[in-house]
């Protein structure tokens, strides 16, 4: 938490001394932000107001969702209705997220004081997010697929920032109905990992912050890529291996996803790299171990917080090379106070984090002084 205090603090004082122009695309209908990987989202500026649009909700969504953003001096003046999905003004004063991946983006913005409530609360991990649910100041809002409608009146935030798996949430419907806007965050159908870190740019419109969003960005891009970099110059690969079983089938990474992208730029041996399409692989027990038994490492095998848990799940698992000698890491065992993983909070605002982390335990040698931040290895 430290690591993180001082990054944020140094972000700070990075985008105070100097603003850079996030909106430098101009169209005839007005001027749009510059965005370098995300595709699922964007925002025209048309100066006194702005219009930010959300093509790719969820998987194979055939709509996009469009808000009209105001701005206290004009927002007397201009119709938000017609074509738009809803309107509200910028700066919020108040909102409620639905996913923890949401909270990093606040906090590194500094507006996590708007954030009044949550659904599953337990499952947040931020020290200083923990601290506002403690005081009351974050209510708790039941499940994410059946928020507690009576608080969430009560509680009346200026916008929901919700997620959709299908586009099918009756509860958002009901929340629209009582006129607070519901905005569809789509980061975790981004294809790369900078791309998920960049939709701190959707949150930072809802703020008037684009250009600290894009001085934060810009940081931890620049992080992210000196990191590939730096594991480009190693001289050997270690082959890994990933997942574990679920019931019957083994669930790993496809070679395009960005857990995949990950592992290629930590420059390591993906056993499955060239394999390609949607959501994770499902193979048979049979198949991973013929090709992954004597693999180097282990990385990320589901759920197992210890090689106990890992040998009573299946003791087939034994046999893997990666068992006998110790090298398997997970992020399962960094958690917050109330149990939540950490990386699942802050692994997609922070990619330039995970990305060290693989580094460090596929070639230590190049990162003598970093300590991993969310991987261990399992006990």
């Amino acid at each position: 938490m430290k690591k993180i205090t001082l990054f944020i603090i140094l972000i700070i004082c990075t985008s105070c001394k100097k603003e850079s122009k996030t909106y430098t695309t101009k169209t005839s209908e007005g001027t749009e932000l510059v965005l370098k990987y995300a595709k699922g989202f964007s925002i025209t500026d048309f100066e006194s107001y702005k219009i930010l649009h959300i093509k790719n909700p969820w998987p194979n969504a055939d709509k996009t969702y469009s808000y009209k953003i105001l701005n206290t001096a004009t927002k007397k003046s201009h119709d938000a209705k017609n074509s738009y999905t809803g309107s509200f003004v910028a700066p919020l004063k108040s909102i409620v997220v639905t996913s923890t991946t949401h909270i990093p983006a606040l906090e590194l913005l500094g507006v996590e004081q708007s954030l009044v409530g949550f659904p599953s609360t337990d499952y947040v991990s931020s020290e200083k997010t923990r601290i506002r649910i403690d005081n009351g100041q974050v209510r708790e809002l039941g499940k994410n697929e059946g928020i507690n409608i009576e608080v969430l009146l009560e509680l009346q935030p200026d916008v929901v920032v919700g997620y959709g798996i299908d586009g099918v949430n009756k509860t958002f419907e009901t929340i629209q109905k009582a006129n607070i806007p519901v905005i569809y965050n789509g980061d975790w159908i981004e294809t790369s990992a900078l791309a998920k870190a960049e939709w701190i740019k959707f949150f930072a419109v809802l703020y008037n912050k684009e250009a600290k969003a894009d001085s934060i960005f810009n940081r931890i891009e620049k992080d992210y890529l000196n990191a590939k970099k730096l594991a480009a110059t190693a001289t050997s690969k270690p082959t890994v291996i990933c997942g574990a079983m679920h019931k019957d089938v083994w669930y790993l990474p496809n070679g395009t996803s960005p857990e995949a992208q990950f592992l290629k730029d930590a420059n390591v041996d993906y056993l499955w790299s060239e394999t390609k399409g949607k959501g994770s692989l499902a193979l048979s027990f049979e198949s991973v171990f013929e090709k992954g038994r004597a693999a180097q490492l282990w990385l990320s095998p589901s759920y197992y917080t210890s090689m106990e848990a890992i040998e009573k799940a299946n003791e087939h698992y034994t046999k893997f090379e990666a068992f006998k000698s110790n090298n398997i890491y997970s992020f399962s065992n960094t958690t917050g106070k109330t149990g939540g993983v950490l990386y699942y909070e802050l692994g997609t605002a922070r990619p330039d984090l995970v990305l060290k982390d693989l580094i460090k335990i596929c070639h230590p040698e190049l990162l003598n002084d970093y300590e991993p931040f969310f991987f261990r290895p399992l006990d």
